[in-house]
């Protein structure tokens, strides 16, 4: 069955966007308040700092956790096992062998063994 595999990578680059976001809240709230700039200035720094930090942890957290959220990466249950399990302390699952030809790798319609393109998508098939 196909399904929405939760992506790591780009959970983990968005942590570390986040990181960046809090380092120029942070530089932006001390040369604010070190030019006297109104109250305003230093404020949306703050601000600035918070986001990045929430944004941060729920990324960093769904990189490393087991029920992630993500739109990214579309796969059958034994097609890719997880290599970011090892590196968070989850063992992998052995994959299935793969069946050429159950579903469309482009759209995940099912195909029957012997189509060559897809009806669905038109593509041509493995």
């Amino acid at each position: 069955m196909k399904s929405v595999k939760p992506g790591r990578g780009p959970s983990m680059m968005s942590g570390i966007v986040g990181i960046a976001v809090c380092i120029i809240g942070v530089v932006w709230t001390v040369t604010a308040i070190s030019m006297g700039a109104p109250f305003l200035f230093p404020v949306f720094g703050v601000i600035f700092v918070i986001v990045g930090l929430v944004n941060t942890v729920y990324n960093f957290k769904n990189a490393t956790g087991e029920n992630r959220f993500s739109s990214f990466d579309i796969t059958d249950d034994y097609e890719e096992t997880d290599p970011f399990n090892d590196r968070f302390g989850r063992k992998n699952e052995s994959p299935q062998p793969h069946t050429k030809g159950k579903y469309c790798p482009y759209c995940g319609e099912r195909t029957q063994d012997d189509y060559k393109y897809c009806q669905n998508c038109g593509r041509e098939l493995p």
